[in-house]
């Protein structure tokens, strides 16, 4: 097919962004080319995404796929309404041969065009951001500003850091080499030799429901850079996003000259369940997921044809030891606790605090002190309902809502939860945090700290010292796994014994973050999400493992 989008074209636009990207994965200094800011995207952007958002809600969602064999749809709003939307269903025993197909010329483009391209289709999705954050809005619940951030600029720097990966990866390794072995006297051995990046398959991206672009395109344009076509499984509450990912990516491949169904989206009809079965299909050599330990489990045990990258529930913890800054340690908790309404796999669970009471800045406070204090935080972080519409958004799931209604019996409720309207979406599900007050001094495996809440509820946990708290730490990530853990101490051996705990225990460890920087939100191209190293996860966004097994390297030699 004629190529609109050639390589000097890509290459003049996209290689400095990709030479950039490229310097910050390797300085993990603070980069990004996706303002974060929505007015940064012109005067009528705001306007033009809205309308364009409008517009694909009650139409079908026509990709041009081949076997499509019906239509299916169905997501709702957690703002209340139904988005209307019809997307192709596939037969997969045609779609997938169908994929297979581009797979040659795709390979031989190179590691350089392949990245160039993602580039280019990044850059598109960037510049429709208001229409995608509107996408994300509707079928995660987040807030507007958040689905903006994490679901635009957010979502495609980890897309473009994966890319960046890939290329490393996939260069480090010379394209030719002239190999000559002296032989003394005689003449030399000499083979001309060629080591070409080969994909492994079709890669099955397997969307969540909270992050779907932020989780979903690391996978889906790390595997796309090392060269496999990717098939991408939405889940069923948030197609729209990745179905907009999937137009764009297939447009942009076309225009480039490469078969566009090297991209291709699988939605699944209300209770089919394909994504088991799309598992198992021999075509498919990786998959990514994020979602429940109980399938990411599964997916880990039968998938065995595939590469699994996975990741899964954790709980979260704080170690509270002492601080030099009382009143910005509870904001900033406050605002982590709160955020997207806790619904984020990364947001603090347990707060592990001394019975008998921490140092502080303020003087010495006790175990009720500090949770009294908290509650009030959080409370005072929320009490206006437009601050807290915007921090919260709405609960993505009726699950989220009844762990969160359970989680009052589990023990003494030092902040209840309430219930917020949301003005211009009433139908929206919005509820401030819960923090209940539990105590470890008894031993009990079913103790609800050992498991993960996953929504706005938080534990505040009595230990009977640090010591025991870092052993509680210790256990749960071992245990249950976590995302992140957070800790605050002025004590020099403390702050070791904890950093000590997360490096062998494989654990992100953030310390005294008292300002702007909040242990549930990470930096693409700087911070690592998830280390690969506990059960919650067994990869990390972003780093070389996380695409190099994504491709191998064949070695063609030649009798010079």
């Amino acid at each position: 097919m004629a190529a609109e989008l050639t390589l000097p074209q890509l290459s003049e636009k996209h290689r400095p962004t990709l030479d950039r990207a490229l310097a910050a994965i390797r300085s993990r200094a603070y980069w990004s080319p996706h303002p974060e800011h929505p007015k940064a995207y012109g005067e009528t952007a705001p306007a033009d995404g809205l309308a364009a958002f409008e517009a694909v809600r009650g139409t079908r969602f026509d990709l041009d796929q081949p076997g499509t064999d019906g239509w299916t749809g169905g997501e709702v709003s957690p703002y209340g309404p139904e988005l209307g939307v019809e997307y192709p269903h596939a037969d997969p025993d045609v779609l997938l041969p169908a994929m297979r197909a581009g797979m040659g010329a795709w390979r031989e483009a190179g590691p350089e065009v392949r990245a160039l391209v993602c580039v280019e289709i990044l850059a598109r999705i960037g510049a429709r951001t208001h229409e995608f954050a509107h996408a994300v809005m509707h079928t995660s619940g987040q807030a507007f500003m958040m689905a903006f951030q994490a679901g635009g600029p957010h979502a495609q720097d980890r897309g473009l850091e994966a890319v960046a990966y890939a290329y490393e990866e996939q260069t480090r390794v010379p394209g030719r080499a002239d190999w000559s072995k002296p032989q003394g006297k005689r003449d030399p051995l000499e083979l001309d030799k060629t080591f070409t990046a080969v994909p492994r398959g079709v890669s099955l991206m397997i969307g969540c429901n909270t992050f779907p672009t932020w989780n979903g395109y690391p996978g889906l344009f790390a595997s796309l850079a090392t060269g496999n076509p990717v098939l991408v499984k939405p889940h069923p509450r948030a197609v729209l996003p990745l179905a907009l990912t999937v137009k764009v990516a297939r447009e942009v491949l076309a225009e480039a000259g490469f078969d566009p169904n090297l991209v291709a989206l699988a939605v699944e009809r209300p209770g089919e369940g394909i994504a088991k079965t799309l598992a198992l299909r021999p075509e498919v050599k990786i998959i990514d997921y994020t979602g429940s330990t109980e399938f990411g489990d599964w997916l880990e045990t039968n998938a065995r044809q595939a590469q699994v990258y996975t990741e899964k529930a954790g709980v979260n913890t704080v170690v509270v030891d002492s601080t030099s800054d009382y009143k910005g340690m509870l904001s900033n908790l406050a605002f982590s606790l709160s955020l997207y309404s806790g619904q984020m796999c990364t947001t603090p669970q347990n707060l592990l605090i001394p019975r008998d009471g921490i140092g502080t800045d303020a003087g010495h406070k006790s175990y009720d002190e500090v949770v009294a204090d908290l509650a009030a935080s959080v409370g005072g972080l929320l009490d206006d309902d437009a601050r807290a519409n915007a921090l919260l958004g709405a609960l993505v799931n009726p699950g989220v809502k009844s762990r969160l209604e359970a989680a009052a019996s589990l023990g003494e409720v030092a902040l209840a939860s309430r219930e917020v309207v949301n003005p211009e979406f009433p139908d929206a599900v919005v509820r401030t945090p819960v923090v209940v007050k539990l105590d470890a001094g008894k031993p009990d495996p079913e103790a609800a700290y050992l498991s993960e809440c996953f929504g706005p509820v938080s534990f505040a946990v009595a230990v009977d010292s640090t010591a025991d708290a870092l052993e509680l730490l210790r256990r749960t990530v071992r245990e249950k796994g976590a995302m992140t853990v957070g800790a605050y101490t002025t004590s020099p051996d403390t702050e070791r014994a904890i950093e000590e705990v997360c490096l062998e225990e494989s654990a992100q460890l953030s310390l005294n973050l008292t300002g702007g920087v909040y242990v549930n939100q990470t930096s693409a191209f700087s911070d690592f999400h998830g280390s690969g190293g506990n059960p919650a996860a067994n990869a990390a966004l972003c780093d070389g493992a996380f695409v190099a097994n994504r491709f191998r390297v064949v070695e063609v030699r030649r009798q010079a």
